[in-house]
Order: C-alpha cells, then sequence, then structure tokens
C-alpha cells in the first residue's frame, strides 16, 4: 500500500517526529475504482487544525483518524476530514480503515466511536486472494420529504429541472449519520449529464446542512446507480457514498418500498471512471442500515 510520511514539525499543531497516511480505495477490488481514503492509525498527537493540514494535502474526499484506541477490546475513537472540513461522519472511510485494521490485527468485529455515535463494523478476510470487506452498521436512519423551497434551490443549483425527476421516487433529506438530499432521476442519460453549478450548490448545501446530494436512478427494486456531488467537501463528485447509502436506505424504508429485509445494490462512480459497489442491508424492523464494501490498498 501507499503510506505518506509527514514531518510532524511541518504542520501546526503536530508534535515532533513522523506520521504514516495510508491510502486505500472503498468499495472496490480495484485501485483505479473506488473512492480513495487517507487512514491514520495514530493521530492521537494532532489538533483539529493538524488533521486538517493533513487531510487537504492527502486531497482525498476523506481521511479518516484514529484519535484514541483499546486494541484489545478492537475499539477506536474515529474523526473524519474532508479536504475543507470536519465531516460528522463517512462511510467509505470507515470502510477504508476498517480493512486496514482487519490487515493488522485480523478479521472480526470492531467499534468505532464517531461524532455521531457508536458504528459497529465487522470484518472478513477472504482465505483464497486475502481480499478484506467491511460492513459497517450505521446510526438510525431516517428520511423526510423536502420542502418546496429546498427542492427549487437544488434544482436550480444542478441546472435540472422537475420534469427530470422520477415521480414515483419522491425528493427527501435523508439521514444516516449526516443528512443528504435525495433525488431520483427519471433516466440513466439524466444521471449520466451531470453539469452542476459548484459554488452555487455548495452554498445551498450549507445553508441546509447537507452533506452531499444524493443523485440515484432506479434500474430495477433491487439495483440503483448514484451521483454524489459534494462541493462542501471542496470534492465535484464522490465516486462512493457509504454514509448517503445509508441514508438512501432509510428513504427507502420511510417511502414504504422496504416491506422485508431486502439487500440492494447501489453502483457508483460509473460516469467517473472509477466504478464502485456498495451493498446496503435495509430492514423495516431496524432503523440501522447495514453497509458493505470491500476497500484495496492503493499502490
Amino acid at each position: 500500500m501507499t503510506s505518506d510520511t509527514y514531518d510532524k514539525n511541518g504542520v501546526t499543531g503536530m508534535s515532533s517526529g513522523t506520521l504514516s497516511v495510508l491510502r486505500y480505495s472503498a468499495f472496490t477490488g480495484d485501485p483505479a475504482g473506488g473512492n480513495p481514503a487517507g487512514v491514520v492509525l495514530d493521530a492521537s498527537a494532532l489538533d483539529d487544525a493538524a488533521m486538517l493540514a493533513i487531510a487537504a494535502e492527502v486531497g482525498y474526499s476523506e481521511t479518516a483518524f484514529v484519535t484514541a484506541d483499546d486494541a484489545s477490546a478492537r475499539r477506536f475513537q474515529v474523526r473524519y476530514f474532508s479536504p475543507l472540513a470536519e465531516v460528522a461522519f463517512c462511510g467509505h472511510a470507515t470502510v477504508a480503515l476498517a480493512v486496514a485494521l482487519a490487515e493488522q490485527l485480523g478479521a472480526g468485529d470492531l467499534l468505532f466511536d464517531t461524532p455521531v455515535g457508536e458504528i459497529p463494523v465487522a470484518t472478513v478476510i477472504d482465505p483464497a486472494d486475502g481480499t478484506a470487506r467491511a460492513t459497517l452498521t450505521s446510526v438510525p436512519a431516517h428520511s423526510r420529504p423536502a420542502t418546496p423551497g429546498e427542492l427549487h434551490e437544488a434544482l436550480e443549483a444542478l441546472r435540472w429541472s422537475v420534469e427530470d425527476l422520477d415521480a414515483a421516487l419522491p425528493p427527501h433529506v435523508a439521514f444516516g449519520g449526516n443528512e443528504h438530499l435525495v433525488l431520483a432521476a427519471a433516466s440513466r442519460a439524466r444521471l449520466a449529464d451531470l453539469d452542476y453549478d459548484f459554488d452555487g450548490l455548495a452554498d445551498v448545501m450549507r445553508r441546509h446542512g447537507w452533506t452531499t446530494v444524493h443523485l440515484v436512478w432506479r434500474e430495477s427494486p433491487y439495483l440503483f446507480h448514484a451521483r454524489d456531488p459534494f462541493p462542501v467537501g471542496g470534492v465535484v463528485e464522490d465516486p462512493a457514498t457509504g454514509a448517503a447509502a445509508a441514508a438512501f436506505g432509510g428513504y427507502l424504508r420511510a417511502l414504504g418500498l422496504i416491506t422485508a429485509p431486502s439487500t440492494i445494490g447501489i453502483r457508483q462512480g460509473e460516469d467517473m471512471g472509477r466504478p464502485s459497489d456498495l451493498r446496503i442491508d435495509v430492514s423495516a424492523e431496524d432503523g440501522r442500515v447495514r453497509v458493505t464494501g470491500g476497500a484495496v490498498p492503493i499502490g
């Protein structure tokens, strides 16, 4: 894997010595696909400014920092930073961190203490090829209809119209650790043609507290395609968004589309050349959503 070594004296808030940043791509088995994430396994000496500086230097949509740990109990305190700000929860960086820990500690259950609460993560390693997968369990997910004002502002910044939407899947604001506006495109072509106002959408998202806009197209009841603009993090688009996938599970349940335990596939990143595969497991009885994916070292 690629491991960048930073001189701690060169970054505000860092004590003397060096710091290693691992790089993984999540929700893929190919380093050229998926969503890259930075992973810092020992960030106990870093302050907020230092973690933000490292995340900006790494340049990925998120970097996960382990700020405290009890390795014997497999329990870790985790924070997430984009190049521009701290993010309360990040799915793909959680998967990347879990895989990195499984490779060091062995497969099994992990518990992450995050700003949104406890996130259990189960890890497995395939004995045939050594690849690792992780399944995170979100905090309880929920969803509500978007207001007319929220929808108007978002469509204007996206340069979409109401006619571009799938009337069977209404706009919602969904939560699975943080909030995401969910908009369903009426066609795959509409989803593929993404040319939005970066600064305008960022302003709308900041006003409403949305982490991404989760754009989806339904290929079948159990397979969706997705794209996630992320201008508030300084990134045009996320190739795989585990937190939005968890929120989307809550959205499907709120619409009454989940009546029995169901597994849904989400294909993301194709239109930006980084194909990613996410799996969510949703139940009508459990408010939490399980998000599964692999991760591989980059380099």
